[in-house]
């Protein structure tokens, strides 16, 4: 009797099916991985923003708006015929601040508000023109005969209302964690630069609470920080024996670094010759609080806080000496952003692994 040919199912070895899986898997891996490169060199070094690019001009001038010309720093003729006052935006201690025209373009115009504190005005001006750069707002002429600086206008104003703009809804496709980490580390670069400047390194001394030291910084329409009022800004310098303080009254509460405060205690009265000097350390001190303010309180926002908590745990070392530098601090946020976005591209990519 003729037998009937068995019909065998055939089955692939486990391990043939997951040697392809794991190939193509780590293809789609490399090829992450390069996207993350490209996208992250674009925004570590250029983001349309050269560490020194101002418009591509040379040193002294400046191009505003869509003028293609690089024009040289107004002078104080060109800034009286033809810079107009529009309105009073703003007034502090050194400068009341002007919102002007010049040539159909919004610009800021800034004179001093009190005479007794013109050094202030001038080592501001002086730190406005040598730290020209991507960190700083663009210097567009000044008049140190008449205590008057020109700088570019910025409609969204300082960081004090962040969160407000971000709940316009022009821009509540900002709010997110990746953005505000963004800022946060377009804020710590600027430290970096300070601290490591042409002139030196330099202490933002203007810093004594959350609301003053968001008042130093403008945000920009493309979402970017620049540092605007350069007016306290001692410089260190080791070699020399040169370390600074900021101001000449006592320094109090837990934002301050430890080294700011009066070190000798409630019974020996205050006396601004007995106060120790410190370094530009007491601007790591404060780069955890900032940082709370920009991530605020969105989706993904906690998990960004917990991967910053040993750099921040560093960042709040009593003594100095043990905190890390703002470049160790940059490359750590730096490395997070990697992460997190190479986790939010592909979840689940760690267990497949």
């Amino acid at each position: 009797m003729e037998k009937k040919p068995r019909f065998v199912r055939r089955e692939f070895p486990p391990r043939e099916v997951s040697s392809v899986s794991l190939a193509l898997l780590l293809a789609a891996v490399l090829l992450l991985n390069a996207f993350l490169y490209l996208f992250l060199n674009k925004f570590y070094i250029s983001s349309g923003r050269a560490e020194t690019d101002l418009g591509l001009c040379p040193f002294g001038h400046f191009k505003l708006g869509t003028v293609k010309n690089c024009s040289p720093w107004l002078s104080c003729e060109a800034i009286n015929r033809e810079v107009r006052k529009l309105k009073r935006v703003g007034e502090g201690a050194v400068k009341k601040v002007f919102l002007s025209e010049w040539k159909e373009n919004k610009v800021v115009l800034s004179q001093l508000t009190n005479s007794e504190l013109k050094e202030d005005f001038l080592h501001g001006l002086k730190m406005l023109k040598a730290l020209q750069s991507k960190h700083v707002v663009r210097l567009l002429g000044y008049c140190e005969q008449q205590f008057t600086i020109l700088t570019e206008y910025h409609p969204l104003g300082s960081l004090r209302g962040l969160n407000e703009t971000l709940h316009i809804p022009k821009y509540k496709g900002m709010n997110t964690w990746h953005r505000r980490l963004m800022l946060a580390i377009d804020y710590v670069s600027i430290i970096r630069y300070l601290h490591s400047s042409p002139l030196g390194t330099l202490v933002m001394c203007d810093s004594n609470d959350l609301d003053k030291i968001l008042s130093q910084y403008l945000l920009t329409s493309d979402f970017h920080i620049l540092v605007n009022d350069l007016d306290a800004l001692p410089l260190v310098n080791r070699s020399a024996g040169r370390l600074v303080k900021c101001g000449h009254r006592e320094l109090q509460g837990e934002f301050v670094a430890p080294e700011q405060r009066w070190p000798y205690g409630e019974e020996v009265p205050f006396e601004d010759d007995l106060m120790p000097p410190y370094d530009e350390k007491t601007d790591i001190w404060k780069i955890p609080d900032v940082s709370n303010f920009f991530l605020g309180h969105v989706d993904g926002s906690d998990i960004v806080r917990l991967h910053l908590f040993d750099i921040h745990a560093a960042c709040k070392k009593k003594d100095p000496t043990e905190r890390p530098s703002a470049q160790q601090v940059l490359d750590t946020y730096r490395k997070v952003l990697t992460l997190l976005i190479r986790e939010a591209a592909m979840p689940g990519t760690r267990e497949m692994l």
